[in-house]
């Protein structure tokens, strides 16, 4: 089991926040481009326990995957949970959560638990490709969440 965790503070009302992060169409948003994103089929304005929500994901090296995720555990204004259904992962759980600051900025952070298949070769490729991938993306999304929240 591997662990990434990442924290951001944000110059913003921690309601603002948790709009934007409520919407399920703004993780294209947050998605580095070369991955390719696409949400397949509609999602509701603003997610909900339960929610399922399924899109297509391209991983360098092994092609397209579409990935199914389950939205639980939601309080509202201050934390959800992802967890993969189907895809990539052996086990995907992504916990995200927000905190008002005194200073009326917000503090965001995220915490992923997960394993790849695959055995000994799913850790070889974590070594090598995965955990720097992994880091890529949530460096992307908090340069493109101090650009929304500036």
């Amino acid at each position: 089991m591997h662990k990434l965790e990442r924290e951001i503070i944000l110059p913003a009302r921690v309601e603002t926040v948790w709009d934007f992060l409520a919407t399920p169409r703004n993780l294209d948003r947050l998605t580095p481009p070369e991955l390719s994103f696409e949400i397949l089929g509609r999602v509701p304005r603003e997610m909900h326990n339960g929610l399922l929500i399924c899109y297509r994901i391209g991983i360098p090296f092994f092609g397209r995957w579409t990935w199914l995720t389950e939205i639980k555990h939601i309080v509202p204004g201050r934390s959800f949970v992802d967890e993969q259904r189907l895809g990539p992962y052996r086990f995907w759980y992504h916990s995200h959560r927000i905190e008002p600051l005194d200073d009326g900025r917000t503090r965001m952070r995220d915490q992923v638990d997960y394993c790849l298949p695959l055995g000994p070769l799913g850790e070889l490729m974590h070594a090598l490709l995965v955990k720097k991938m992994l880091q890529h993306i949530f460096d992307f999304r908090a340069e493109k969440l101090q650009e929304i929240f500036p």
